[in-house]
């Protein structure tokens, strides 16, 4: 093991609970024990994770939030005693893993409750407002400190819960969390005065405008979160430990409007003066930890960080606020092993929070420890699997109904949460698979074919691995793209995979009889309508190496031309994005933390954006717009093109032949790999 590394795997205690090394699997939506916006019962596709987060040296493990009341049905958590039974019976297998469990219950979620399209029908219509109270209550979930629009939707708006309201929840902590200890899980962690969650909400000064006692000072602002950890307390003995997931800072402007690193701003929310006291405060009601990031849903960059986000982001308001309390303090947010290292040595940091790599990788931790980080198959950052809840202007969460309820799922591990339908199975006749195409989805399908125990041989036409994310991961900021292309081609290695450069195949006759997974990948749309559409350069060429100048028109605000347009400002070009739509970034799959980082980022810059508007002819030296003030012309040096892609496939899919990625239908890393997954899977 690395040497600067040590310090992480070492013991510490919360409360007189011992935990083996510092490595805390933080709480994610989706890793539920008992079940995520269902009807609740023991989930075996949570525990079946947990238990191999809890066998690759995870020290703490946090399963994702549980509501005590759930949105879903309306169900009380504490009153369905047989799935505690259930976790009765699978913790003591838990323990022998040496792992420690703390369940962390919700009070709820209130303005932040991401409402969808179809929430809001079933709220505005009188009729189905009622008929659909029994199964989605919706004036109920959202309830908040005080009256206050939706973070997500202008049509949901959130009402004053009452205080019987707030005793009914605090209530309900104590007694699910006297269940979970009977069933001897190992501590609970409350959710959360983080993130602007409902109990944040109480605490947060933009919010809450209540006059009784849970409104107006510091000390009745927290008066809700120090109830439910005394009530707990009560219920489960002074020696029953409960941490508290914490947000430092708001870093938040006002409804809807974060701040982003190094801005400067008036904070609405809870600076880090009031943080002072109120950790102590948090403390000396009764919390035996404090699990802590920083923001809200205003300003979600922070708790969910984006690629764009620095790493380690949140690490020095953690240490800061550590001197404040005397229990023990953990810190999550792009942190790296070795910052986390650092400052658990210095005495600065007490545990160590991770969450999405172990979505990519459950067994990051025994390879860390292995020193094979090379082996770790890295998260990106995309929230395209784990944590899509999308929203542009004009919409309000835009997911699929499947993605809302099946969270915690990863684009680069097709298994993770998956397991009833994305595993390995070992084939019975081995049999030689050509791929055509050596991108993510060629590699992907190769490896899943390898491991299965078939012959994949990839044909390549260009002189590396990588295809299309060669290009998609050459920005500066995205160091771990690359780490995960140098992950697919060591696996490439690993396997002993044969792959063929300089091969261009165009037609599929030299492999009569054989199976082919087609993986050739798409081509650029071209604005072919558009004069001087030929001066354009290429979203892919300008990322592989062609230059431009320093005035540059990015024509596409999608994501791929707003992180191209990001990436030249950053290295000091003079930038202007031109979209069609009346918003950048008006797509599906695209989190809401990673498409407001870049909104926000453009404003406070002052980077020139031109909505609802189409390129209507490329110059020399500039190029002419129509939008809502009519005919512009924009000087430019040089004009990128990020239109988008069209599927170019070489041969039809049926039979023998099988189209993955791009090839078949544009879409994201995601698509790509879970599709070459299930291919592979599917081949005989």
């Amino acid at each position: 093991m690395d040497e600067r590394l040590k310090p992480l795997f070492t013991p510490w205690k919360i409360g007189k609970v011992e935990i083996k090394n510092r490595i805390v699997m933080t709480s994610m939506g989706g890793t539920d024990l008992f079940g995520w916006m269902e009807v609740n019962h023991f989930d075996r596709a949570g525990a079946d994770f947990l238990m191999e987060v809890a066998k690759n040296n995870a020290g703490l493990v946090l399963p994702g939030c549980q509501p005590v009341y759930n949105p879903m049905l309306g169900q009380w958590l504490h009153r369905n005693t047989r799935m505690f039974d259930e976790l009765a019976r699978w913790i003591p297998e838990f323990h022998k893993t040496g792992a420690k469990l703390f369940v962390q219950l919700t009070a709820g979620f209130g303005r932040s409750f991401t409402v969808s399209s179809m929430m809001e029908t079933l709220y505005t219509n009188p009729a189905l407002r009622v008929l659909s109270k029994p199964f989605m209550d919706l004036d109920r979930i959202t309830a908040s400190a005080s009256p206050a629009e939706n973070r997500w939707s202008d049509k949901v708006p959130s009402r004053e819960m009452t205080k019987a309201e707030i005793q009914e929840i605090i209530d309900a902590f104590a007694q699910s969390a006297a269940l979970l200890k009977a069933a001897g899980v190992d501590g609970v962690e409350v959710h959360a005065v983080h993130e602007g969650y409902l109990l944040d909400q109480f605490t947060l000064k933009y919010v809450n405008h209540r006059t009784d006692e849970y409104g107006g000072s510091l000390e009745n602002r927290y008066r809700f979160a120090a109830e439910i950890v005394q009530a707990i307390k009560a219920a489960c003995g002074q020696d029953f430990p409960v941490s508290l997931r914490y947000s430092v800072v708001s870093r938040t402007k006002g409804l809807r409007q974060g701040a982003l690193p190094g801005e400067s701003y008036t904070e609405v929310g809870r600076d880090m003066a009031e943080s002072e006291l109120a950790a102590r405060l948090l403390q000396d009601a009764g919390y035996d930890m404090l699990n802590c990031d920083n923001g809200t849903y205003d300003a979600w960059y922070w708790a969910h960080p984006p690629i764009y986000m620095p790493e380690n982001c949140n690490l020095a308001d953690v240490r800061h606020i550590s001197r404040f309390v005397d229990i023990p303090v953990v810190c999550a947010g792009r942190l790296t092993p070795e910052a986390a290292a650092e400052a658990i040595a210095a005495g600065e940091l007490d545990g160590a929070g991770f969450a999405r790599p172990f979505l990519a990788d459950p067994a990051w931790v025994t390879k860390l420890m292995e020193d094979r980080r090379e082996d770790i198959r890295p998260c990106i950052l995309c929230h395209n699997g784990c944590f899509n809840m999308c929203h542009y202007k004009g919409v309000p969460n835009d997911q699929d109904l499947m993605d809302s309820l099946h969270l915690a799922r990863c684009a680069v591990n097709a298994e993770t949460m998956q397991r009833s339908k994305h595993y390995i199975r070992k084939t019975a006749r081995p049999q030689t698979v050509a791929i055509i195409g050596g991108g993510i989805g060629g590699m992907e399908a190769a490896r899943v074919l390898a491991l299965r125990g078939h012959r994949p041989v990839i044909y390549e036409r260009s002189d590396r691995l990588g295809g299309t994310f060669i290009a998609a991961s050459a920005e500066s900021y995205k160091g771990k793209l690359r780490e995960l292309l140098s992950w697919y081609i060591r696996q490439m290695e690993q396997l002993n995979v044969e792959v063929h450069f300089g091969k261009e195949i165009t037609e599929l006759s030299a492999f009569d009889g054989q199976q082919v997974i087609v993986a050739t990948g798409s081509v650029p749309r071209v604005l072919k309508n558009v004069p001087g559409h030929e001066r354009m350069i290429d979203a892919c060429d300008f990322l592989t190496g062609t230059p431009v100048g320093q005035r540059v028109a990015v024509v596409g605000g999608g994501l791929t031309g707003c992180e191209i347009a990001y990436e030249l400002a950053l290295t000091g070009k003079e930038v202007t994005i031109v979209e069609m739509k009346d918003d950048l970034i008006a797509q599906k799959g695209v989190c809401l933390a990673n498409s407001s980082y870049l909104r926000e980022w453009f404003a406070l810059h002052e980077v020139p954006v031109y909505l609802t508007t189409r390129l209507k002819e490329v110059k020399d030296g500039s190029i002419v717009c129509e939008g809502p003030v009519g005919i512009v012309e924009l000087p430019c040096d040089s004009v990128i093109s990020s239109a988008g892609y069209l599927p170019a496939p070489i041969a039809k899919e049926g039979g023998r032949v099988h189209l993955v990625g791009d090839c078949r239908k544009v879409g994201n890393l995601r698509s790509v790999i879970w599709r070459a997954y299930e291919v592979a899977m599917a081949i005989k």
